[in-house]
Formats: C-alpha cells, structure tokens, sequence
C-alpha cells in the first residue's frame, strides 16, 4: 500500500495528528538535555517536512547516503523520514565508535555527510579524511551543507526496493558487513508486528512500546519504531537501559509493551523485590535471551510474559518466529513455531536434514516464489559473501537451532563465531586485527567466556614477542585493552586478556575455534588471565 518509510509516518500523522508519537520520559530527558514529554504526530510531521524541504533544496537525492550519530534522540527518527522521502538511505552510526571503526564505515558506506552530535564531528572528519572521502558533518539543527555529488539515482522512482538504510552487522570473518535494507523490508517489519495474535496481540493507536534498545540496530529501527507507523500509539525510545530507574520509566511513560534482551531480566531481578514490581501497565515484552532460569521467576514476580522470538538483520521480518501463541514453553530457550510466511531447515555440516531432536543450523526463506522476499537486499560491496549466505536458495543463519516432535524451536548456540555481549555483536575478526598492531602482541585470538549479567565477555588470549615476567602481566594487559578502547566501541575491548604460549591452530594454521571456546571458559580465574572488565567503561 505504501511505498516508503516516509510515506506510512505521513499517512498515520495526518489520521492521528494530535496523538502522541514519541514520549521522551525523565531519564532520557536528562541524559540526553532535551525536553520530557511528548511530541505529537502533527509536531513530528512539521519537524521532518523542514528537514525534507532543507535536505532537497541542499541537492540531496535518490541514491544517496547520509550517516546518523545521533544516539536513540527524536532527531534521528525525524532525519531519517526527511531523508527517506528524498530515496536517501540513511547508515546509523554507534556513537560508541572510534577511530579505526569509523575509517572503515565511513570509507565503505561512502556517506558523503553525517549528522551528528557536535562533540564527534571532529572524529569522523579525521576519519573521512583518512579513508579518503569527500565528506562534510552538521549537527541536527544546522543547515545542511550542500550535496558533494549528484544523485546517482535521480532519473529513477523511489519506492519499495529502494535502499532505505544500511546497517552494519558483525560477521563471521573480517569486517563488519553492511546490510542492504530496502523500504520494503521495513514496511513488512511493521506490517508483521501488527498483525501479531496470541499472547501478543497489537491495539490499533492504544499501543505505547518502551525500548532501550539502539537506533543503530534492526530491533528498534525495524520492530519498536515500524509497529507505531503502522498500528499507530506511541514510540518510548530510552536512551539505553537503565536498571536502576527502567520500571519507574516505565510508569512515567504508560508503557504498555516493553522490548527487551536477555541481560535485562537478569539485572531487574537481581534488586530487591518490592511491592510495586507489578504497577506498570505492560501487556507484554518482546525480546530474545532470556536466562533459562530467569524466565519463569521475572514472569511471575513482574505479571507479564516475556515472549522470545529469534530474527537476524538479514532476515528482518521475513524470517522472524515468534512464541506468541501458548504454549510458551516457559524457561526453555523456545521461540515458537513455524508461520506460514517461512519455510525453515536444520542441516547438519554436510547440509543434510537433522532427525529428532539434533541440532542443526537454521536456514531460512520465504514461502512462496521469491525465497528472498522482504530479506535484506544483499551485503554492500560483497556479493560473494552475499552468494554463500544464500547457498543452496536458503539463507544460511549460523544458529544451532533444535525442533522437537510438536514442531516448537530452541536455540542451542551460535555456530558462527560472534560474541555477544548485552545484546552487541562483536566480530572476533576484527577485534584480533586491532590486538594484533599493539607492538607487544605477536598473535591474537579472541572468544566468549560466559557472564553472568552480560551473557558473554570478550576474552583475547595474546601470545605475545617478548617473554614477560608475571609480575609484568597486569601491566601489559592494561596496555592492550587502553589500546583496542582507543581504536574500538569500548564493548568490543577484551575484558580479560589471557597470556597464553601458543594459539590452537588448526593443520593449515587457522585459529581452531572450537577448542578456543573450550579454552575461553576456563581461563577466568588463573594467574595468567588478567581480569580488565573495570576498564570497559562507556564513554563521554
């Protein structure tokens, strides 16, 4: 029905012109120096049509790219409908970036201007200038500058398979790879989300969905924000997760559906419980991870469900399975069973079905003549990455998936080798190729180790040139985690550096990565495995 992102917002602003679209509560207000409260559909839809008009006038056009460092703020949404309307896609940008991160996004997404908060406009002019791009930044009230380049796409329509952003995801080798993601994608997001039944059924205009979760990320862009353009109510966009004060907000917000990841239960079970855990007016909460142990005891104590459900940046809705409908399977990794939109298989490593209960790796499709229907549009710049996640017709998750007799799914494990920590992805790859340019360093290798509030760690086991004293050790690590925070998002940083005197390797002197995920979960604790977790702090 609709083509575009921009056109859904403008249709449900002007049914629902006085409603509230998005509800800035009193923690982000502070934290962010904005105003709390609401800002109105009308309100919102003046804002981006300003933005659409200045952005025009500036040269700016179907096939463009813009970058957004604007944190989970109103502007970012407003930026991002402005822009879409004009077929520019629009590449968030992880405030918690740095240097050789933004070398190399900058570089390969080839935007050729970022809005952004004024305190990183320095460092992505630095990093523009080092990856050799024609670049220019502005804040999100400023004037726009003018465009460095001409449309490339100008002569033709704007709609549904046009790119609308490009989002970076952690792979399972080298560098992160950018998502292609086409309107259509988002508007299915949407469309699904709101016509979800069950356990998790959607109020048209009644619903109000609180999230802490990052603009920079498909949850929040193509789930929280997608449902309100399509069901109407109101977006509750948290500047990040606040254990201390979420539930308050919560209260203060109206939520009636919350979004979550797995380290958030655990940390709001583990303060004391009180009598008001259950004085919100949350229906549901949508979200993936839950501790197996927690899922039962939050239910109960907080009075609403947590429903789990498993999708990937690739897949976006078109692959997403969701346990909405009873039974839940309460406290056993279940999320769900199989819709009529998706076809699903589990293959073991020769590509052959599993049988029973085995674990196999999921692949995924879409029902129908189009396997690749509302999936992403392809990695940027890499088409054989793109051609082997579709091997065979079917996109390849590199999750170990079980399905037992009733045809319900649990996740077992990542086969892929990506860390995942408090909901961040993390590509050992391109953390080993940071360690490995400490000049103390000789080789690297980095892995999970389990957390329990986080889920996992990172942990580097580091063979390093010279050979060091213990007494030198703390010191030494100390070095290489100031060294990755200077060059990486600080969650990336080791938050144990193990010293270890050789890496295991497989015959062709490839990093055996099973037997280093054995290894990894049981370094923590020795005298050569340097605890650093207090050095990863976010910063300013």
């Amino acid at each position: 029905m609709y083509a575009t992102v921009h056109d859904l917002f403008s249709a449900t602003a002007a049914r629902t012109p006085a409603a509230e679209f998005l509800f800035t509560e009193s923690v982000t207000a502070r934290a962010y120096g904005i105003a709390a409260g609401a800002i109105r559909w009308r309100e919102a839809a003046a804002a981006v049509e300003r933005l659409r008009v200045a952005y025009a006038e500036a040269g700016y056009g179907h096939g463009h790219r813009v970058g957004l460092l604007l944190e989970n703020r109103p502007a970012f949404l407003f930026h991002w409908f402005a822009l879409n309307a004009l077929g520019v896609s629009v590449v968030p940008i992880n405030a918690e970036m740095r240097s050789a991160e933004l070398v190399y996004l900058i570089g390969h997404s080839e935007i050729g201007l970022a809005v952004t908060l004024p305190q990183r406009a320095t460092d992505l002019r630095a990093a523009a200038a080092q990856a050799g791009i024609a670049f220019a930044t502005m804040g999100p009230d400023d004037e726009v500058p003018p465009a460095q380049t001409a449309a490339p796409r100008a002569a033709e329509a704007i709609g549904p398979d046009t790119e609308c952003g490009l989002l970076y995801t952690s792979g399972t080798t080298g560098r992160p790879k950018g998502c292609i993601l086409s309107n259509a994608y988002f508007l299915r997001a949407g469309e699904w989300y709101a016509a979800l039944d069950g356990v998790c059924s959607i109020r048209r205009d009644a619903e109000r969905v609180i999230t802490p979760l990052p603009l920079n990320h498909m949850n929040a862009m193509a789930f929280s924000t997608m449902v309100v353009l399509v069901a109407g109510g109101c977006l509750v966009q948290l500047d990040r997760f606040h254990p201390k004060t979420w539930l308050s907000s919560a209260r203060e917000s109206g939520a009636t559906i919350a979004h979550y990841l797995g380290v958030m239960p655990a940390m709001l079970l583990s303060a004391p419980a009180s009598a008001a855990d259950k004085d919100h007016a949350i229906r549901w909460g949508f979200g993936a991870g839950v501790d197996r142990k927690n899922h039962a005891p939050f239910e109960a104590r907080f009075g609403f469900p947590l429903v789990e459900a498993w999708a990937m940046t690739e897949t976006g809705a078109a692959a997403c399975v969701m346990a909405n409908r009873e039974p839940r399977l309460v406290g056993a990794s279940c999320f769900g069973r199989r819709q009529d939109y998706v076809e699903i298989r589990l293959v073991d490593d020769e590509g052959q079905e599993v049988t029973g209960d085995a674990p196999g790796e999921l692949l995924v499709r879409s029902a129908g003549d189009d396997p690749r229907r509302h999936f992403f549009s392809g990695y940027l710049k890499d088409a054989e990455a793109t051609r082997e996640a579709w091997a065979g017709g079917w996109f390849h998750t590199g999750d170990l998936v079980r399905r037992d007799e009733d045809g319900n799914f649990f996740f077992v494990d990542r086969k892929k080798n990506v860390i995942r920590r408090s909901g961040e992805n993390i590509s050992a790859v391109e953390v080993e190729s940071v360690l490995n340019q400490h000049p103390a360093v000789k080789t690297s290798a980095v892995a999970a180790t389990p957390d329990a509030v986080r889920g996992d760690e990172v942990l580097a086991c580091i063979v390093v040139r010279e050979e060091l004293d213990a007494s030198q050790h703390a010191q030494i690590a100390a070095s290489i985690v100031e060294h990755a925070l200077a060059q990486l998002a600080y969650y990336k940083a080791p938050g144990y550096v193990a010293f270890v005197d050789a890496l295991p390797l497989t015959a062709s002197q490839k990093i055996q990565r099973g037997q280093l995920r054995e290894l990894a979960q049981a370094l923590p604790g020795q005298p050569h495995c340097i605890d650093t977790r207090a050095m990863k702090k976010r910063q300013a």
